[in-house]
């Protein structure tokens, strides 16, 4: 799992600074006039709005408070920024009678929203203060269009061909009613409280125009938490996300986003997100010795270094062999099956969340991980290489795949746009 199949993006988290203590009592937007670099001049609804300095005394934000992403920009937030401590996905059905109009209206309420909250910002309208005092603390919001949004708003002709259904895998039990959906929300934060007030928000914005589908909650390791960055584990206790293609690979956004030229031209800059809860049978896993889960997975647990040698980075020999003849990575174990030289060069960006929704009646945890990956293209990119782990992955014994969406995710939006304008008003 944490190869090509469900590992996560390797952008370092930076470690927060010392604890601080007296904040009690300074507003939200007047302790992110501290923040130092975040402290720019910020768009919102109302206009340009200039950060006044904090009053004498006030506590600085500390690193993790003071995180901020940028809503305006080339590509959405969400997708190449490092992992987030707190994660909600979320789908909506636009309500019956609702169509292009409604959600064009839904869609420029979002983008409101998200830049406020992103910013450090109230709500528009309504704010709970849930996060009052809080700092952005890297808060994204990134919105996408499930294959049933363009039926729904007559816009057919502008749906995508790589937005065509997942072919049914073998590892498929999927929860119909957890899955797919017209409009998806991707939430990420590094504090709980930020991320459930923009999934608050993002709720009572949908007002009579959608109604949430299915909704799931992740985490993953705090920043700050490791003496040194690192790559993140999951929940199998494996270092998840050693194979992931880097911002500053040459391919990077050729394999990631689609380009300017492409087709249709509102997903332009834009990338697709094949979403998946994925369940791992922990009772079964930890049943395995040490040695019995490397050879699944094909890397040392302690270090993500392959089984052939070196470290975490060190290329995989797949052709070295023991004293016996025998291959030292195995010939199904999960890192061998998903490297890309093996799957015609496939490749996408993982950038999951970890989840736990409670212990069974007969005491299995129900665990595992809101997989989430990005590409160009699902047909390029995910299916090719789910494929080859369904002909034979030794992992496969140990998950199980419950819940399945892809949905297109245009590129950001200007300044002065919403997301999903040029596909709404084109």
């Amino acid at each position: 799992m944490p190869d090509q199949s469900i590992p996560q993006a390797r952008t370092p988290d930076a470690p927060p600074a010392e604890p601080v203590s007296g904040a009690s009592g300074i507003s939200r937007r007047a302790l992110l006039g501290t923040a130092g670099a975040t402290g720019l001049v910020l768009g919102t609804a109302g206009g340009a709005v200039g950060y006044a300095s904090a009053p004498a005394g006030a506590t600085p934000l500390t690193s993790v408070g003071s995180g901020r992403a940028m809503f305006h920009g080339k590509h959405q937030p969400g997708i190449t920024e490092g992992l987030q401590a707190r994660g909600h996905l979320v789908a909506f059905d636009l309500a019956a009678g609702a169509g292009r109009k409604e959600a064009a209206a839904l869609l420029r309420r979002w983008s409101t929203t998200a830049e406020r909250l992103m910013a450090g910002e109230a709500a528009p309208h309504g704010d709970t203060d849930v996060a009052r005092d809080a700092g952005p603390s890297s808060l994204t919001l990134t919105f996408g269009f499930g294959y049933s949004f363009f039926g729904r708003t007559g816009l057919e002709k502008q749906r995508p061909g790589a937005l065509d259904p997942l072919p049914d895998f073998s590892s498929d039990h999927l929860d119909r009613s957890r899955s797919d959906g017209d409009l998806w929300v991707q939430i990420g934060a590094n504090d709980a409280l930020v991320a459930f007030h923009a999934l608050r928000t993002i709720q009572k914005d949908a007002g009579s125009a959608a109604r949430v589908r299915w909704q799931m909650n992740g985490f993953n390791r705090s920043p700050g938490a490791t003496a040194h960055p690192m790559t993140a584990r999951n929940l199998m206790g494996q270092l998840d996300g050693t194979g992931n293609p880097k911002p500053t690979d040459t391919d990077f956004d050729q394999r990631i986003f689609v380009p300017a030229s492409g087709e249709p031209a509102w997903m332009a800059n834009g990338s697709y997100a094949v979403v998946r809860r994925i369940r791992m049978l922990l009772d079964d896993w930890e049943k395995l010795s040490l040695t019995a889960q490397e050879q699944v997975i094909g890397r040392r647990k302690a270090n993500g270094a392959p089984l052939s040698g070196g470290d975490e980075t060190t290329p995989m020999d797949l052709e070295k062999s023991d004293a016996h003849g025998d291959y030292v990575v195995p010939l199904n174990a999960h890192a061998r099956i998903t490297r890309p030289e093996r799957n015609g060069g496939a490749a996408m960006l993982r950038r999951p969340f970890s989840y736990h929704d409670g212990i069974d009646a007969d005491g299995t945890p129900d665990a595992g991980l809101l997989f989430i990956c990005w590409q160009a293209d699902p047909l390029r990119g995910f299916v090719p290489v789910q494929r080859k782990l369904d002909r034979g992955d030794a992992l496969s014994k140990y998950i199980r795949h419950e819940a399945s969406g892809l949905f297109a995710v245009p590129g950001g939006a200007a300044r002065g746009e919403y997301v999903g304008q040029r596909l709404l008003e084109g």
